[in-house]
């Protein structure tokens, strides 16, 4: 079965290697057609069926699949860059995850990245005075990934936040492109101030499993925080921290730690 349109592919040969795995997919395994046909195959574009992922996934008794995915489109009309955020996200994920070997897993299976866009989709009616379905969203994203991000809080593109569980980015937080986290990750405050209270996080870091960086402080580009730390201080660019409280332990030891995913400390002697 072709994908619907296929002109489209000339401009977005993202979408079309979601459809041609879609297919292959199918082929490899029939029981899973009909998931398959209804969230990827029925669309005419990347942007329709992440609408429809979206709200399939955060629709509950109080708000219906269809009214999410109605917003979810409006959002996408109004907002293309949302759409490329997305499409730059689920390259990230697949160049950087060694569990992801097709474009078509992150869409379909991949909790971080269908956080971060349903986080986006909050961000952005934040944006345009509609607060509450922001929350309701923010609200719906925790119960169903467990990942809480504010939607308040800038993210940037060419996020890959893996396997995803209990995440939390506060209110002021920022982050910049192409970073990468691993699960327990906290950007929070350090307490009940109520104003810029939460990490700055450069272009390129990686923020190790269980990591938590607290307070208004900036994390420079390119540098790594180790698996369990707790970060209070601000970090330099390009260098890697690590312990309780975290402490500089060396350089980053590359150029672009947040896409080597490279995890091993080589502490200098």
């Amino acid at each position: 079965m072709a994908h619907p349109q296929p002109s489209l592919t000339e401009i977005d040969p993202v979408w079309h290697r979601i459809c041609e795995e879609a297919e292959t997919a199918i082929a490899d395994e029939p029981l899973m057609g009909g998931l398959i046909h209804a969230g990827v195959l029925h669309h005419r574009s990347f942007e329709r069926a992440l609408a429809y992922r979206i709200s399939m996934k955060l629709a509950s008794p109080e708000m219906s699949e269809q009214i999410l995915r109605e917003i979810a489109d409006q959002a996408y009309v109004a907002a293309p860059e949302l759409v490329s955020a997305a499409r730059a996200d689920l390259v990230a994920i697949f160049d950087r995850d060694p569990a992801c070997h097709r474009f078509m897993q992150p869409l379909i299976f991949f909790k971080g990245f269908q956080a971060v866009q349903a986080y986006r989709l909050a961000h952005w009616l934040l944006n345009n005075d509609r607060r509450d379905l922001a929350y309701f969203i923010q609200m719906r994203t925790s119960e169903m990934f467990g990942v809480d991000i504010h939607p308040a809080a800038r993210i940037g593109q060419g996020i890959m936040i893996d396997h995803a569980h209990s995440i939390v980015v506060g209110e002021t937080a920022v982050v910049g492109d192409n970073v990468s986290m691993l699960h327990s990750v906290t950007l929070g405050g350090t307490g009940k101030e109520d104003d810029d209270r939460h990490p700055k996080i450069g272009d390129g870091v990686l923020i190790g499993a269980g990591a938590k960086v607290l307070g208004n402080i900036k994390v420079g580009h390119c540098s790594r925080i180790a698996a369990g730390s707790v970060v209070l201080e601000e970090v330099p660019p390009m260098k890697t921290v690590a312990g309780v409280p975290a402490k500089i332990v060396g350089e980053a030891g590359c150029s672009q730690p947040s896409i080597s995913m490279d995890q091993i400390l080589k502490t200098s002697k």
